[in-house]
């Protein structure tokens, strides 16, 4: 079997693409590296660095391997990018999409595996309520607007042409290899900067000396589970929310990072970031399976940062 992952030089997709090389996949990883690093795309994958805007490169590559699956990972994923330039946002995550899809149809591809954002597309998640499917989707970003629109596209291709697919709509991922550089994930910034003693400070929710926003963390592993089942067809459902259903202030993440890195670091305020969520938990799917908890999770993740220094 074949698949495409898109984005498989960056964080999330670089595990996916490992995985299905492991369960004996032919795998190719287009990629742009404009976040996305060499160094992530796994042995045994052919790395096309191709820009997913470029709608006849992509017709190209998908002519020529043919791909049973794409697992779609590519993306501007940056709330605080989408905002200050929403048309390159909407040129990435929905012309890039477009692209991909009707490639797919051109190459008989079987399944489109889409990697949305739970934590961006339903808004502010009330405190005591978690957001599920049946919520409505309320985008308070560019980057939110963009990937509805994805999952819109999505149907319509699958009514027009018949190409199935699965969107996972992940909660906040973190993991062994996320980038800890420029705007990334909190979990890597605070590895890194704890590990070297390094001082970190908490975004407030509402004002400077808060416990922070509260975010539902999902680790790397549960999601690569959840997307190797989608690629299957083991997920009937066409919309899943790929979360644990638990809040975790900054407040409280900076001081499990701290233990877990046995870390001296202090921990300051800050004021609020214009655009941050206050509050954002999913309902997760049940699938049988217990998610990894955020102690697991957070010590695998600090020790991985730990025998990486420079990564």
């Amino acid at each position: 079997m074949r698949a495409i992952v898109t984005g498989g030089a960056g964080f999330i997709g670089s595990h996916v693409a490992a995985a299905l090389l492991a369960a004996d996949w032919e795998v190719e990883v287009i990629d742009d590296l404009s976040s996305g690093r060499i160094g992530m795309v796994p042995a045994g994958a052919t790395l096309r660095q191709i820009d997913i805007r470029d709608g006849d490169a992509v017709q190209r590559v998908f002519a020529d391997f043919r791909p049973d699956v794409v697992s779609h990972h590519a993306a501007q994923a940056s709330v605080a990018v989408s905002a200050r330039e929403p048309v390159f946002d909407a040129q990435v995550n929905v012309l890039g999409t477009l692209n991909l899809l009707g490639a797919s149809v051109a190459a008989g591809t079987h399944r489109f595996v889409f990697a949305s954002t739970g934590g961006a597309i339903y808004g502010e998640v009330p405190a005591g309520t978690r957001a599920g499917l049946a919520t409505r989707p309320a985008p308070a970003s560019p980057y939110a607007c963009s990937k509805l629109a994805g999952e819109a596209y999505l149907e319509s291709t699958r009514v027009l042409h018949g190409l199935p697919y699965t969107i996972l709509r992940y909660a906040n991922v973190y993991g062994p290899g996320q980038n800890p550089h420029g705007e990334a994930g909190v979990v890597a910034i605070f590895a890194r900067r704890m590990l070297r003693g390094e001082p970190v400070k908490i975004n407030a929710q509402k004002r400077a000396g808060d416990d922070g926003c509260v975010r539902d963390y999902v680790y790397v592993d549960d999601v690569v589970d959840w997307n190797l089942r989608a690629i299957r067809g083991a997920v009937t459902a066409p919309i899943s929310n790929v979360a644990t259903g638990e809040g975790t202030t900054t407040r409280l993440l900076a001081e499990a990072i701290k233990a877990a890195a046995k870390s001296s670091s202090e921990i300051g305020v800050a004021d609020r970031r214009p655009g941050d969520l206050e509050r954002s938990v999913l309902e997760p799917e049940r699938d049988g399976r217990a998610p990894i908890s955020l102690d697991v999770g957070l010590r695998r993740t600090v020790d991985w940062f730990r025998a990486h220094p420079h990564d």
